[in-house]
């Protein structure tokens, strides 16, 4: 499904906990009978890049599962999207029971393509293509309930939750709290998490991989793009030049700065709020300033 992804080394799960977009420890590869019940050939492969978590086995590949209702619903919507010549995906594989995981692992299409730095540009254009293809998609079932921090980030960075103390202290977090106005957008499935999961090829569609479902405006998750390309890339003010985003673009740049840095936040609760969030200031300084305009 993948050969090299971003690798976005400041967020990683150690509680177990698993969902869509999670950045989890690197573990060891699947068990035999796990392989065997897939019915895949040959030995497994870690594919670097990314999570560390993905093995090839001959055309599949497999992963840490996130439960099985999430790989049933992406399949259905995968299914849908397949085929198409903007970009492609990557469905997911049943396991010769039919059922769609096995001991906590999911089986998916390989599909070629790697990760490449600097082409946020192409990244945001592809994710208008996915955006647009799933529009009358439903609220998913699998978003409700969710507790992870990814979830509550998200929840966190559009006001809908209470800012813990701990979250709230941080100076970084205040300055983008205030800077908020309300947004007035339509909210849709989106991909929340297009950085390092839009796959390049030279003869073929751009890949979308990992979907990481959030019900947001379609803005979000483009500055969610952006604020990646900000803060881990190396992307200069000349980025968000180039877009002529305006004072409403601001505000999901400044609910994408949020999302990322209460998530850092989250993961790191024993760390100087500050230090954690020292990244994001560029950033930050930027954001404020098109809020202005």
């Amino acid at each position: 499904m993948i050969h090299h992804k971003l690798n976005r080394k400041r967020i990683v799960l150690r509680d177990g906990g698993r969902h869509p977009g999670a950045v989890t420890e690197r573990g060891p590869g699947p068990p035999a009978r796990v392989v065997e019940a897939f019915g895949l050939p040959g030995a497994a492969e870690r594919l670097p890049g990314g999570q560390g978590e993905a093995w090839r086995l001959g055309e599949a590949v497999l992963k840490p599962s996130h439960g099985e209702d999430f790989v049933r619903w992406v399949s259905d919507l995968l299914a849908r999207l397949d085929g198409r010549c903007d970009f492609r995906v990557s469905p997911p594989l049943r396991a010769r029971d039919g059922s769609w995981s096995v001991e906590g692992w999911t089986a998916w299409h390989y599909q070629p393509g790697t990760h490449q730095p600097g082409r946020w540009l192409d990244i945001l254009r592809v994710g208008d293509a996915f955006h647009d293809s799933v529009r009358e998609e439903t609220l998913p079932t699998v978003l409700l309930g969710r507790t992870d921090r990814w979830a509550v980030a998200d929840h966190l960075a559009w006001g809908e939750l209470p800012l813990p103390s701990a979250v709230g202290r941080d100076a970084l977090v205040r300055e983008l709290v205030a800077a908020q106005r309300p947004v007035e957008a339509r909210s849709q499935l989106v991909h929340g998490d297009l950085t390092g999961n839009v796959l390049f090829h030279p003869q073929l569609p751009p890949l979308v991989i990992d979907l990481s479902p959030y019900w947001r405006p379609p803005g979000f998750a483009a500055a969610v793009v952006v604020v990646d390309a900000l803060v881990c890339e190396g992307a200069g003010d000349a980025l968000v030049e180039s877009l002529r985003w305006d004072a409403s673009d601001a505000q999901f740049l400044l609910r994408a700065l949020l999302f990322r840095a209460i998530t850092d936040l989250l993961h790191r609760p024993h760390e100087e709020p500050g230090i954690v969030t020292r990244p994001y200031q560029p950033a930050l300084e930027l954001a404020l300033r098109l809020a202005e305009t």
